[in-house]
């Protein structure tokens, strides 16, 4: 059995193990020297203003990773996430997964004001998300990787598919698998994204429910670890304390690494949504192994399932637009 099951894992891996720096689209190609004629410093003032970013706040560099996942999710990598609601338009920001939650828009905007006074209608905000979730990792001590870009911005929003497409923190492992599979995305990918949580923080009222009422019958989810569970609870008491900040990775939270997987495997993953990682699924605990073995292996993986997702549905060629402001479409 364990013969059988390391030979399935080793085979999906090997499935994806080509590091692919281009995309073919339904409009055209998505490659890393897409601006180096038209805005040959754009990649250089990304980096540079997401660096200030996350040193002034390093929490920063989670939300932006999250900004380019949660935009990803929904119509695919298009920036419809940043728009804001007005005329017909009702905004992603407004949905359960990004209400009082989704952060970092201003540093977007100051990327895209840089942007325009540099090469005024030339960079897409799609592709600034995609440069920021990269920067952001190796801001962090993550790993780097060559992003294809060449994305156009969509001209709406879908509040219901941000409602729908977005795994929640409370979904089943096997409803969050099946968001990702919609989305082209296999297991692989799922345990590898997930580690994005080696950085970054969480709300109380995104994991109450495992301190005091998981099952509904009022008791506990008792695959998290009881003396991790009691730290935690005094500061996300039952009642009140919604938006009370807790790190995902508590033995190195501002560092891009293998710990979340290490955490895992102790019972100390925050989110119901990483723990079932290794309750739920064979496949996926031995991924969370792999990982908490070698932090090598996670880095190698990491990328390749970055470079897939910011492939989801990309808008290229004629389609879309290049938002002059990321908050609005063009009039």
């Amino acid at each position: 059995m364990t013969q059988s099951m390391s030979f399935l894992i080793i085979a999906a891996m090997l499935a994806f193990a080509p590091l692919c720096l281009c995309g073919k689209t339904s409009g055209g190609y998505l490659y890393p020297q897409f601006y180096d004629r038209t805005c040959p410093k754009a990649k250089e003032i990304v980096y540079s203003i997401v660096a200030k970013a996350v040193a002034k706040e390093a929490r920063m560099a989670a939300s932006l990773i999250r900004l380019h996942f949660h935009d990803c999710f929904v119509k695919g990598c298009d920036a419809s996430l940043l728009l804001d609601s007005i005329g017909a338009i009702i905004s992603e920001k407004m949905s359960n997964p990004n209400r009082n939650s989704a952060r970092g828009f201003e540093v977007i905007d100051e990327i895209k004001s840089a942007l325009e006074k540099e090469c005024p209608h030339t960079v897409s905000c799609a592709d600034i998300l995609a440069l920021a979730a990269r920067d952001s990792t190796v801001l962090s001590g993550g790993p780097s990787w060559e992003v294809p870009l060449g994305r156009r911005d969509s001209r709406g929003a879908s509040l219901s598919g941000s409602n729908n497409n977005i795994p929640a923190p409370n979904n089943t492992f096997q409803t969050i698998l099946t968001k990702f599979k919609l989305q082209g995305l296999d297991i692989v990918d799922l345990v590898a994204l997930s580690g994005s949580h080696t950085i970054g923080k969480s709300r109380c009222t995104s994991f109450r429910q495992r301190l005091y009422n998981q099952s509904g019958n009022g008791q506990p989810d008792f695959t998290l670890n009881q003396a991790y569970a009691n730290q935690l609870r005094t500061r996300c008491p039952r009642s009140g304390g919604d938006q009370n900040l807790f790190v995902l990775d508590f033995v190195t939270p501002t560092k891009f690494d293998n710990s979340y997987f290490k955490n895992l495997l102790a019972s100390k993953g925050l989110l119901n949504s990483d723990q079932v990682l290794v309750t739920k699924s064979a496949v996926s605990l031995q991924l969370v192994k792999q990982y908490a073995q070698n932090n090598q292996l996670f880095f190698e993986q990491f990328p390749k399932s970055m470079l897939k997702m910011a492939n989801i549905s990309p808008l290229t060629g004629s389609k879309g637009e290049i938002r002059k402001n990321c908050r609005t479409v063009n009039s």
